[in-house]
């Protein structure tokens, strides 16, 4: 199995093997192979590990435990305690997302103070069938078919190439320490639920059932990159941008089979869902002035055309064009009003809470920064996340008005999206431990 983890490292080019990777070991034999693994194959590496304290004596058991490997293997043991319920709580979020944004974020942390290259998860083969199954059965479309990726930002996941069973063996075989999760046998989670009941009758019908499925993934990953190919190339064609309008032909649409899926493709983007699609799927060969909304647009069947403009178009005195401003900068007027501020970072600054101030890492920004509206599409990482998020959606989750949203303003360091401004901070332009120089931005409202 050593020979097969570093071939799958070499073969995807996970990470630089003269460099440390920040191991996410939680005690579990997943993680304690994966950290047997890379103590065998000489990695370098150092381990972090998350008590959520939901487990009461077994959660402080399981710190202790890692902490003892971590010595074992003479590497650094990062440990931290979270007050997982009240996060959750405040939050509005299940235990399972609670700690998924919680974790994540102190490991991006870790990463940036302490210089490791990438995140090592212990996610395996079966982890990748199971997530398959489960969006399955929720219902999704082809992009909740592709599986876990073996890289996703600084995450990479080392052991996708085996499966729970060859795991099990290895630690056998090398008499690796683990402690089990009681919470795994449960079947309150529809994870355990699929691991412990529906896994054994789908393996009870086909065997090779890990080999099948994983071969599906990889096929159905596959033809999505080659579908957004032919999603692009047609988005191109179809849509024509005539000032703040998109225009559709829909001669030109009806040609594309099958036309829903196509539809969907090209129309949700600018946030129509399904239900109305298939609506204005329906209104093609009807009479015009049929009108549909989505959250930020709305489209009209007009004759020969679909047309689609944003709720509220565009105020004669805003550009056609992002504004730019330079580092030399002390901010601009209009459209907006924007001071600019760089400072040195001493132990005596606060960072502000006020929403129309921005503090944000110098080193880690490109000048000119551009200011522009928002289009469909756009996302960042809010700050406090790991992960992405659509604007839209980050509108809808923080209540803002429609006519807010037309007035929003976005700060960007080349394409990255930096401040929504007078909101929230991209979290990867955050002041962190390592930040020496600040950029402070006043938004004058």
């Amino acid at each position: 199995m050593l020979r097969q983890f570093t071939d799958f490292i070499n073969e995807q080019c996970l990470f630089d093997t003269t460099e440390p990777v920040l191991l996410t070991v939680s005690g579990g034999i997943d993680s304690m192979v994966m950290a047997e693994l890379f103590h065998q194959a000489g990695y370098s590496f150092g381990i972090a590990h998350c008590n959520f304290g939901l487990r009461g004596k077994e959660s402080d058991a399981d710190e202790r435990f890692v902490e003892s490997a971590a010595g074992r293997y003479q590497v650094p043991c990062h440990v931290t305690r979270f007050n997982t319920r009240d996060f959750a709580g405040f939050n509005h979020l299940s235990i399972q997302m609670a700690a998924r944004e919680l974790r994540y974020s102190w490991f991006e942390e870790i990463l940036e103070k302490e210089g490791y290259q990438g995140i090592a998860t212990a996610h395996h083969r079966d982890d990748q069938i199971e997530t398959f199954l489960i969006n399955l059965l929720r219902g999704t479309g082809i992009a909740g078919l592709h599986g876990i990726p073996v890289r996703n930002g600084h995450v990479i996941r080392p052991l996708l190439f085996a499966t729970r069973e060859e795991i099990e063996h290895y630690a056998r075989e090398q008499q690796v320490p683990f402690r089990e999760d009681s919470s795994n046998s449960k079947l309150n989670y529809t994870r355990n639920r699929i691991r412990h009941q529906l896994i054994p009758m789908i393996q009870s019908i086909e065997p090779n059932y890990a080999g099948q499925i994983s071969g599906t993934i990889d096929r159905i990953r596959e033809s999505e990159a080659i579908l957004q190919l032919l999603v692009e190339k047609q988005r191109k064609k179809l849509l024509r941008k005539d000032k703040e309008k998109w225009i559709i032909e829909i001669s030109e649409l009806s040609k594309l089979k099958p036309l829903k899926a196509w539809m969907y493709e090209l129309l949700s983007p600018f946030g129509f869902n399904e239900a109305t699609i298939e609506n204005i799927l329906r209104s093609l060969d009807r009479e015009s002035g049929k009108r549909f909304r989505s959250s930020s647009f709305r489209l009209i069947k007009d004759r020969n055309q679909l047309i689609i403009i944003p709720l509220q178009a565009k105020k004669p005195e805003e550009p056609d064009t992002a504004i730019s401003i330079h580092e030399a900068s002390a901010g601009i007027d209009k459209p907006i009003h924007l001071s600019l501020v760089t400072i040195e970072r001493n132990k005596g600054f606060q960072i502000s809470g006020n929403k129309n101030t921005a503090t944000l890492d110098l080193d880690k920004i490109i000048f000119p920064l551009l200011l522009r509206k928002w289009l469909p599409g756009d996302y960042f990482y809010p700050f406090g996340m790991d992960k992405r998020k659509k604007l839209s959606d980050f509108f809808i989750d923080e209540k803002i008005s429609l006519p807010d949203k037309e007035d929003c303003w976005l700060l960007c360091s080349g394409r990255r999206i930096v401040w929504v401004v007078g909101h929230r901070i991209d979290h990867r332009y955050r002041v962190t431990n390592r930040t020496k120089k600040l950029l402070v931005i006043h938004y004058h409202p």
